[in-house]
């Protein structure tokens, strides 16, 4: 044979060489003889060969027979019945084949294999297994003896592995070659190769009358010989759903009813079974609705598609009376032949198997199909007799389409043909000698898939790894493989086997049409809520336990009751078997030890299946897959109505939509360890985390575009060490964002912070060098390897020992050399107001409140600051203040002092804060230097920068900022509270409350503590509470005065008998009358005031308050002895002023003038008149009062006759009642002043003096004389 004539020359060749070549010689001797042998049993064996006349082939058998002799390849092309398939075989043999090795004859199915081998078997009189046998997967019922070997193109492929030059074949029959399968193609590409290696073997190849030359040219014109089929004469009419040609035409028509159309004209054409070709189980649905429906008398309609329950599929076969309507798919144009057709209705579609580049998963669109194809269809009905094709398209459409249906090769992924090359040293596929070759594209996704699955080098995408020769030695789909490979590790492996042997075969369980809910309610028992696949391994362990408990029909029996497909579970098993027995060369062997985690059998089926990972878009609805792709998860699925956030699908199919069947729960984890080959990282925002001491970036993971992980912070230093390095450089040394403990950091820090200060005092950013300065420093010395503080600390532990000033700055080389005539004296660290320092701060950011110098005051002392000399701001920045100050003058002013930088500088060298204000040193100057006069209101002090005014900031005892603005006199009204409050805290012995008698002992004048190094002071005075007195401790003397006054009076008042009933009898029915007439609201409340205002006169006439008990015991008794006279001589003054201001509203009311005139009356009148005035005005005023009102009577009277007069002294009023105004508001909170309290009074007699001089006024005044005090009061003010 072949193969023993290879052996045996290969083994005399190294007995020539060998040193026992004769003993060599007697044993290669033997083999030969017995070699021989064996070819003469062979020969003996070929049984008695005929053929029957009746098939074409036989009448041409001389004609082929020749042409195998004489050709090394032969094209056999003939329509099926011509008995080509079995006759052909015979003819070899006759010709001797089969005797020096076997006639391998190749079919596209198992069942073919199986029943091909047995006609053969039957025409040549033999046993099926010896002369002629047959190989398909799981059974060989062939033997060494075997003349002629049926099986599958599969089962050849596999074979290759182990025998690469087909020795044990001397001829081979390649048969439905024009199917074009992907295995057919690969055979016939490795035989092309083979050819030259193996001048003995013969090649038949076998096809239809569908381009048999495509065959002839890629054998290098191998002759054709061309077999006639049994056929009989087919009509086709062509039947457009929609005819353009006529007018008529029902344009609403759609495929089911021009399929029920067809058949209702077939029926009227003579008995006869009628096929109908459909594109899927939908259609054939719908269809068989629409035609069940109709009228048919003495008709079946009858489904035949791949997913029919076998019992359903045999019914098409079966023998039965009547018309049946076959409604099928495209698996009757080739697979199966139906019996009994003689009418074929072709809507002229399919679903056809194409792999899509763009989404990289296999389609199932419906298109046209190929001239070739609907002539297969047409065929269906020529078989026995006469036959009609209906087509339910135009002929002009038949036309236009492609002859032939692209080779599966040109619409599929290559995998496992790469894998299978590869492993088999074939070379580039771009190379292989294919009948077509494949595009490029669909190399490049095959190649792409390999790399998925690890099964070559991502850098090399044609070498095998370990994981890929692996995956070649088990002859499953490539993904099926490596999801057992990854279960081998995952200690998962039987789980696996099963789920992966179920994806390999038709789903076990059946759903018939009309029994879908019984079927349902079966298969519910096996499902799992969060995975499809775990529900395989529920139903396998459920089939396993019921085989072993029944018998073989009782199994069969409760597989038809349970809508169970018995062959298929057959073959699931025989599957798992095969492949337990594949994996076990490999050290692949089942988990024994109890089910595996559900988690592990996941991981294990994702290593096959990454390109079928996709995540929810809520939006959508749907999820995001590999490479932009978006599918659904099937209807079909568990996890259909509670869809997860990640799911995985063993498979992707297009039809009306991209699908995801056989779905499971994922997470994104369990993924990306299976992943990292393939998935892609991209990072953003490196940033230095000064915590983690490293840099660290934000970790984006797509898998083919789907994320798996998003904003993951992850260590930069093993990313990008470079960057990482300078960021490092930049930010934890340079920056100094880093918590460390090295002393050379620490000096460092200390210098830059040193410098930084004098930058914000001086208010430059060109003192301190730049960053890159300080980066290049460090980057000269600081390693290239060290990315973090971890590889910092590990250099610097050794390379401080030899160089240990390596990282030390100088001050010199912090400062850049063009920062000249700084002084850090003008710019001090404290400020001194009497025997108070407070600690300044500077801050060079413009915008900021706190931008420029920053006084921190202490809340306990705050009551003690006042506004003096900061307006002359710290010695660096007075200058600019200045400046600032000369360009915020009005134009017309500040032309005299151009360039103002310079009589700044001027005025400056001439005077300092000791001269007194600010605005009022720098106005004299100016005036002095060129006699240009600038009022108080000529400065715009809003023009002025703010970082030119001082900040104020308010800190609590532990430094915490309480509050700050640029207005000290604010903040001490704002906080006047919290002040008050700290300070009570150190004197809890002085203050009281609730005092009704004068038992208060001795108060001081002063309280005064130390509280964090400073003095705090504040002032004790007695408090009206109303009801009672208390003692506090005040913010100022003002305060302690104005208050120790009250204080005193309502004790008087508390300890002094009431002098009501004295005053009631005392007058008279006039002075009531009078009396009543008040602004007061009551006379009750008028009295009480005349009483305060007494014993206020009787206070101050006796010296004033008292602070201790005794001194207040004198008083007491002062006062309650001339209370009562000193009330009625209080009344008798309020008794004419209220009769006066009587008569000013009543003539008031009648006189009409101008009305600023009139206002200013109005004004005055209830500035001397109103709730609370006696107390206020004070006894020794009430005298005058009244005059003050009759100065107004006399400017009614006069106000008619002069008003532009009265207007003009109105104005000049107005002016001092500004300017007086404007003083109240200057003074400092909780502070008074005398000289302005007698102002007040000053005006009132220039009002006498203006409007009613013939009254007389209580001294000289003059508008000169008002104007001048509240200049001086200013000046004592400053």
């Amino acid at each position: 044979m072949s193969r023993d004539e290879h052996r045996l020359r290969r083994r005399l060749d190294g007995a020539r060489k060998a040193r026992n070549a004769e003993s060599l010689a007697a044993q290669i001797e033997a083999d030969i003889e017995a070699a021989e042998l064996r070819v003469t049993r062979r020969r003996d064996a070929v049984p008695k060969i005929s053929f029957p006349e009746e098939l074409p082939v036989s009448q041409r058998k001389d004609e082929i027979a020749a042409a195998i002799r004489d050709h090394q390849v032969v094209i056999v092309a003939g329509e099926t019945g011509s008995g080509k398939t079995t006759q052909l075989p015979k003819i070899c043999l006759e010709l001797g084949r089969g005797i020096r090795g076997q006639i391998g004859h190749t079919q596209p199915r198992r069942l073919a294999a199986r029943t091909v081998a047995d006609r053969i078997a039957s025409e040549l009189n033999t046993e099926l297994g010896e002369a002629v046998g047959y190989k398909v997967r799981f059974t060989d019922h062939s033997g060494q003896d075997t003349l002629v070997k049926l099986m599958t193109d599969g089962i050849l492929l596999a074979e290759i592995q182990t025998d690469r030059m087909l020795r044990q074949y001397d001829t081979l029959i390649i048969d439905e070659a024009h199917e074009r399968s992907l295995n057919i193609d690969f055979i016939l590409g490795y035989v092309k190769q083979l050819l030259p290696r193996r001048p003995d073997l013969k090649v038949i190849i076998t096809s239809a009358t569908i381009d048999p030359e495509r065959f002839s040219k890629h054998f290098d014109d191998a002759p054709i010989v061309e077999v006639s089929g049994r056929t009989y004469r087919v009509e086709v009419r062509y039947r457009p759903i929609i005819d353009p040609d006529d007018p008529d035409a029902d344009q609403d028509r759609d495929q089911t009813q021009a399929i029920c159309d067809a058949v209702d004209e077939l029926q009227h054409e003579g008995p006869g079974d009628i096929l109908v070709f459909l594109s899927g189980e939908r259609e054939i649905r719908d269809a068989a609705d629409a035609l069940s429906k109709q009228d048919l008398r003495n008709t079946e309609i009858l489904p035949l598609y791949a997913r029919l329950s076998s019992s359903d599929q045999h019914r098409v076969f079966q023998r039965h009376t009547g018309r049946r309507v076959v409604l099928a798919t495209n698996v009757a144009e080739t697979s199966l032949t139906v019996p009994g057709i003689k009418y074929v209705v072709d809507p002229g579609t399919a679903r056809i198997s194409r792999y899509s580049h763009r989404t990289k998963v296999q389609r199932l669109p419906i298109e046209p199909v190929s001239q070739a194809s609907a002539n297969q269809r047409k065929g269906r009905c020529g078989r026995t007799s006469d036959g009609i094709c209906i087509r339910l398209y135009s002929e002009d459409d038949f036309d236009a389409r492609p002859e032939f249906t692209d080779p599966e090769i040109l619409r599929t992924n290559l995998a496992s043909v790469i894998l299978q090359m590869t492993s088999l040293g074939l070379g580039d596929i771009a190379a292989f000698p294919f009948v077509e070759p494949p595009d490029r594209r669909q190399v490049t996704d095959g190649v792409q898939l390999l790399q998925e699955l690890g099964a070559f080098e991502m850098s090399d995408g044609k070498k095998l790894t370990e994981t890929g020769r692996k995956l070649a030695q088990l002859p499953v789909d490539p993904r099926m493989a490596r999801m057992v490979l990854e279960a081998s590790r995952n200690g998962c492996v039987r789980e696996v086997m099963i789920i992966a042997a179920a994806l390999s075969i038709q789903d076990p369980r059946e759903r018939p049409a009309e029994k879908q809910q019984a079927a349902d309610e079966q298969h519910a028992r096996f499902t799992d809520k969060t995975s499809d696949f775990l529900a395989y391994l529920n139903l396998w362990e459920y089939v396993t336990e019921q085989q072993k408990a029944l018998s073989t029909n009782q199994f069969r029996r409760m597989c038809r009751n349970e809508y169970l497909n018995y062959l298929r579970i057959r073959e699931w098993q025989d599957i798992f078997s095969q492949l337990r027995q594949l994996a076990k060369p490999l050290g692949i062997t089942l988990n024994t030890d109890g089910p595996a985690d559900p988690q592990r059998v996941h991981t294990s089926l994702i290593a096959g299946l990454l390109s079928h990972v996709g995540l929810k878009d809520p939006a959508k609805g749907d999820y995001l897959g590999a490479r932009g792709a978006r599918f659904s998860v099937f209807p079909g699925s568990a996890l259909f109505k509670k869809q997860p956030r990640f799911v995985m699908s063993a498979e992707l199919v297009e039809t009306s939509r991209l699908w995801g069947r056989v779905n499971a729960r994922i997470e994104p984890e369990w993924v990306e360890p299976l992943a990292g080959h393939v998935v892609k990282r991209n990072y953003s925002e490196p940033h230095w985390e000064r915590k983690q001491g490293a840099v660290m970036a934000l970790e984006k993971v797509t898998l083919y575009g789907v994320p798996l992980v998003a904003d993951r912070r992850v260590n930069y230093g093993r990313i990008d060490p470079e960057v990482s390095r300078e960021l490092f450089i930049r930010h934890a040394l340079v920056e100094g964002d880093w918590e460390t403990r090295h002393h050379f950091f620490r000096e460092n820090r200390a210098l830059l912070e040193e410098v930084e200060d004098l930058e914000n005092r001086a208010r430059r950013r060109d003192i301190l060098v730049d960053d890159e300065t300080l980066f290049e420093f460090y980057d000269q010395r600081v390693p290239a390897d060290v990315v973090s503080a971890r590889h910092f600390d590990s250099w610097w532990k050794k390379a401080r020992h030899t160089e240990p000033d390596l990282l030390s700055f100088e001050k010199t080389m912090l400062i850049n050399e063009t920062a000249g005539g700084v002084r850090e004296a003008d710019y001090p660290d404290f400020w001194t107001q009497g025997s108070q320092t407070f600690k300044l701060t500077y801050q060079f950011e413009p915008g900021a409140d706190a931008d420029g110098v920053t006084v921190h005051v202490p809340l306990p002392v705050l009551n003690q600051v006042t506004p003096d000399g900061f307006d002359w701001q710290v010695p660096g920045l007075r200058e600019e203040l200045v400046t600032q100050l000369i360009k915020s003058l009005p134009k017309a002013i500040r032309r005299n002092f151009v360039p103002a930088p310079d009589h700044a500088k001027l005025v400056l060298s001439r005077v300092g804060p000791a001269d007194g204000p600010l605005l009022h040193v720098v106005a004299d100057e100016l005036e002095a230097l060129r006699g240009v006069v600038i009022p108080d209101d000529a400065w715009q002090l809003s023009a002025v920068p703010d970082h030119l005014k001082m900040t104020f900031r308010v800190v609590d005892v532990r430094g915490k900022k309480v509050s700050e603005g640029k207005d000290i006199d604010a903040l001490k009204r704002d906080l006047s509270g919290q002040v008050r409050a700290t300070i009570s805290k150190a004197a809890d012995s002085i203050e009281r409350e609730g005092l009704t008698t004068p038992a208060f002992g001795e108060l001081p004048k002063v309280f005064a503590s130390k509280q964090r190094g400073h003095d705090v002071k504040a002032y004790p005075a007695l408090v009206d509470e109303g009801g009672s007195v208390a003692v506090r401790l005040l913010d100022t003397p003002g305060q302690q005065e104005q208050s120790m006054w009250a204080g005193t009076r309502r004790m008087l008042r508390l300890n002094i008998p009431s002098p009501m009933k004295f005053i009631t009898r005392n007058l008279g029915n006039s002075s009531k009358l009078v009396l009543n007439r008040n602004p007061h609201g009551s006379v009750a409340a008028l009295l009480e005031d005349c009483v305060d205002c007494a014993v206020d006169k009787l206070v101050a006439d006796n010296g004033g308050p008292r602070w201790d008990e005794a001194g207040f015991a004198v008083l007491l008794e002062k006062v309650r002895a001339g209370l009562n006279a000193g009330v009625l001589d209080v009344l008798t003054n309020v008794e004419k002023i209220l009769r006066a201001a009587n008569d000013v509203e009543t003539r008031l009311a009648d006189t009409r003038g101008p009305k600023d005139s009139l206002a200013d009356i109005r004004a005055q009148l209830d500035g001397l008149v109103h709730k609370g005035f006696v107390t206020e005005t004070g006894q020794d005023r009430l005298k005058h009062v009244v005059r003050y009102l009759r100065g107004i009577e006399r400017r009614l009277e006069k106000l008619p006759t002069e008003p532009t007069r009265d207007i003009q002294r109105t104005g000049d009023i107005a002016w001092l009642r500004n300017e007086y105004q404007a003083a109240l508001d200057a003074l400092p909170p909780g502070t008074s002043s005398p000289a302005l309290r007698e102002i007040r009074w000053m005006i009132e007699e220039l009002r006498v003096s203006f409007f009613a001089q013939t009254l007389g006024t209580a001294h000289p005044v003059s508008l000169k004389r008002v104007i001048k005090a509240l200049d001086d009061a200013a000046t004592s003010r400053n």
